[in-house]
């Protein structure tokens, strides 16, 4: 297992086994968006992307593969940018999750994310929460 810190991903169809490369479309004009690729068996099980934008990182999208899932893989992705982020000085991470994605929320209260607003039907209609990780007060 392996991530891989990038600013231009080169996945191929046949690597892409989570759907990568339609999120990626979106993402990519973004100059300030960099992605962590979790690779098992020279194939792409998850990945987090996010902009980092000057002393600050916003977590934009976030996904392991469903049959990977509760293996610890989502939590080292995570765990990899907390890193990363101490390296650099960044101040804060954030993130808005669904209300009802239990173990989402879960994972980033158990890594140190700290609930801080609520997000009126962000979601289609579904409120999110807006959480944040400290790194520097």
């Amino acid at each position: 297992m392996q991530i891989i810190r990038t600013k231009n991903p080169q996945i191929s169809v046949e690597k892409d086994q989570i759907g990568f490369l339609s999120i990626w479309k979106k993402e990519k004009e973004n100059p300030f968006v960099e992605v962590l690729l979790l690779e098992e068996n020279k194939k792409m099980i998850g990945y987090l992307i996010y902009a980092h934008i000057y002393d600050r990182i916003e977590i934009e999208q976030f996904q392991v593969l469903k049959e990977k899932r509760g293996k610890g893989y989502g939590k080292q992705l995570l765990r990899k940018l907390l890193f990363l982020a101490k390296e650099e000085n960044i101040q804060n991470i954030t993130l808005e999750v669904k209300k009802d994605n239990l173990i989402a929320l879960s994972l980033y209260k158990s890594l140190g994310f700290q609930e801080k607003a609520i997000r009126k039907k962000y979601y289609q209609g579904q409120d999110g929460i807006l959480m944040e990780y400290r790194l520097i007060d």
